[in-house]
């Protein structure tokens, strides 16, 4: 007779599971916490870097729009709207030519507080002189009327970027004489006209107009070179009324 026992029978026993200890959630946390802060610093040095290139980008289309307008407007310096005045035409034949002594006049530098001042002449309207200067951190245009009436129009904005020096420099090529078919008086060439090629360099040095942390180093200088249409044409004969001797 086979007798049961009451008692369970034990089978192999369990693995215990255990969780994670307070040591190692710390660790885990702190190298959250470190790869986090890694990526912060990532993140804030690539969006500074990118506001420093569009502040650098900005500042630089800017600084190349205010030398186009400045160039475009000095190369007109001296133009008259007459220039069949300027040369002969068989249609006159017996008018002598006149010298443009507007272009030799209409070009001055640093004057008053003006980094340059010129005027030409259009067809049907008054001559006008146009200044350009520094101002408060920026470009300005000043139109002045005949009867002295002064009309002052901004350039560049100071908001987006402030001017720090604003120049415009002469340069001056030779007198290269103008062979005439006689020789003056004496046998020399003296009275023969000359013409100079006149040239102008305009730079501009400026910062961003709104400077941050991320563009206080950003300062840039560009310069451009113009040529006036007009060169200098001077006549030295006849108290400067005739282009070659008689």
């Amino acid at each position: 007779m086979l007798i049961r026992s009451s008692l369970p029978r034990r089978g192999k026993p369990r693995a215990r599971q255990r969780g994670l200890s307070l040591v190692e959630l710390m660790v885990g946390i702190a190298i959250g916490l470190f790869i986090v802060a890694g990526a912060t610093v990532l993140a804030g040095s690539q969006l500074g870097e990118n506001r420093r290139l569009i502040s650098e980008t900005q500042l630089q289309q800017d600084m190349r729009a205010a030398l186009d307008i400045v160039t475009r407007e000095i190369r007109r310096s001296g133009s008259a709207s007459n220039p069949e005045y300027l040369m002969w035409s068989s249609a006159y034949p017996s008018r002598e030519p006149a010298a443009n002594v507007f272009v030799l006049d209409s070009l001055q530098f640093d004057t008053a507080g003006d980094a340059v001042k010129y005027k030409y002449y259009r067809f049907g309207q008054p001559v006008q002189t146009y200044h350009y200067l520094l101002s408060g951190g920026k470009i300005q245009q000043t139109i002045e009327s005949p009867i002295g009436a002064m009309t002052t129009q901004d350039v560049t904005d100071r908001n987006t970027m402030l001017v720090e020096t604003f120049t415009v420099t002469p340069s001056y090529g030779p007198d290269i004489q103008l062979p005439c078919p006689k020789l003056c008086t004496g046998n020399t060439q003296t009275c023969w006209p000359t013409s100079r090629v006149i040239e102008a360099v305009v730079s501009i040095t400026a910062i961003p107009g709104h400077e941050t942390t991320a563009t206080a180093s950003i300062r840039r200088t560009m310069s451009s070179r113009v040529r006036l249409r007009n060169d200098a044409v001077r006549f030295n004969a006849a108290g400067g009324t005739k282009v070659c001797p008689a």
